[in-house]
């Protein structure tokens, strides 16, 4: 299993964005995680469809834009527009998950679905035709430099399960770290998100490769 792994800029510096998606590309990054809270499903604000579309000309990686938002669905259509490769929707969020995920993938966009730590996986169940990614929340969101929650690990576990051979990436979001990232890639992840984890130190390159190097703990 290949593990990708997809430095969230919510820990980046917001006065130079575009030189730090840059800087993270150059350090060996798979993806760009871009946390979108709007202050109401989560206490924070972050980014709009302008500050992706003004940083996507500084990498060709894959842009993982997940929306802490709600309502999600009206905003689809201008996440896509901006730049995003993969949208993610909460299932929390979304009354009409089926219908969201199907605007996703008609935008020529794969889909994907976030669930909190209190969500139970069943609540996917009947969406997984329609899946290219489900997102696994680690930390309760809203912000950055939270811990790991350990329970995740057995849900993260039961989702594997759900996926079966479906070729459906699994991802997970919060206080992952190189200690701790060969547990979640035990479990069945195959994408670590990665904030302080990444931007902790100007070595961006040496904290990605020790974040991906703790598969050879699992």
């Amino acid at each position: 299993m290949t593990v990708k792994i997809a430095p969230s800029i919510l820990s980046a510096d917001f006065a130079r964005l575009g030189e730090e998606v840059k800087a993270i590309d150059d350090a060996g990054c798979d993806w760009v995680h871009i946390d979108v809270m709007d202050g109401h499903f989560v206490p924070n604000l972050t980014f709009g469809p302008a500050i992706i579309k003004a940083v996507r000309p500084y990498t060709t990686k894959v842009f993982d834009v997940h929306l802490m938002i709600d309502p999600a669905q009206p905003y689809i259509e201008d996440y896509a527009k901006a730049g995003a490769d993969i949208i993610v929707v909460h299932a929390e969020a979304d009354k009409h998950l089926d219908r969201s995920l199907q605007l996703i993938r008609s935008l020529g966009k794969k889909a994907g679905v976030s669930l909190n730590p209190a969500t139970p996986e069943s609540v996917i169940e009947y969406v997984m035709d329609k899946l290219d990614l489900v997102l696994v929340m680690s930390v309760n969101p809203g912000f950055g430099g939270q811990s790991f929650i350990e329970a995740q690990l057995d849900k993260i576990a039961r989702i594997k399960t759900m996926i079966g051979r479906r070729p459906i990436d699994l991802e997970v979001d919060g206080g992952v770290t190189a200690d701790n990232a060969h547990k979640v890639i035990a479990a069945g992840a195959n994408v670590l998100v990665a904030g302080s984890a990444v931007f902790k130190t100007n070595d961006y390159a040496a904290n990605i490769a020790a974040i991906r190097g703790s598969k050879a703990a699992a």
